[in-house]
């Protein structure tokens, strides 16, 4: 078996994945554009993200982490679909970062649809709120095995234009994470992703 690959667990048959789509404690020597999910974030943000990548797979969506947007803030995950619908997710590990998260708002014009991921057992009564936007807002309970939906989202479809730069960059990201995995000494070139 090739070192840089993980073989997907024959329980799920997930085909072979970079490492770069695993969680620190799985992986060896990300690339500096390939970096390790929420390396700096606790493990359990690290499962979340996991369990949600897994449900996204049995959905035939497909997610990368930590991406940056046009503008200057950065989502936990972004996905797309096969119709090219694309999936915010924040993930959400503690009350305290839930309360004093105030930027979120800023991520919507970037999607069509968003989702809250927390792990199991995280109180679910504060995204009943208002400053939440229950009606817009999907919510996803997730472990590092598999994730549930508790609530859909809001279709907010993009504008054309937007999504064509978005799916654009998106796709380049990917790419890039991709080559820094077959070629490390490519990911720290600097060059910029996307238009």
């Amino acid at each position: 078996m090739d070192p840089g690959v993980r073989r997907g667990s024959t329980s799920v048959g997930l085909p072979s994945v970079p490492l770069s789509f695993y969680p620190a404690h799985m992986a060896s020597a990300p690339s500096p554009e390939s970096p390790v999910c929420f390396a700096d974030a606790p493990l359990i943000a690290q499962d979340v993200a996991r369990g949600v990548t897994r449900m996204f797979f049995n959905q035939d969506m497909y997610a990368i982490c930590e991406v940056p947007l046009r503008n200057g803030r950065r989502v936990d995950m972004m996905a797309i679909d096969g119709a090219g619908t694309i999936t915010i997710v924040e993930i959400k590990v503690s009350r305290a970062d839930l309360m004093g998260d105030g930027k979120w708002t800023d991520y919507l014009d970037f999607c069509d649809r968003f989702f809250w991921a927390v792990p199991a057992g995280f109180d679910l009564a504060p995204f009943e709120t208002e400053c939440f936007q229950p009606g817009l807002c999907g919510l996803i309970v997730a472990d590092r095995y598999d994730a549930a939906v508790v609530r859909e989202p809001a279709l907010r479809k993009l504008a054309p234009a937007r999504r064509k730069v978005e799916t654009l960059r998106f796709a380049r990201r990917a790419a890039r994470r991709l080559v820094g995995d077959l070629d490390p000494a490519l990911a720290g070139l600097g060059h910029r992703v996307g238009p």
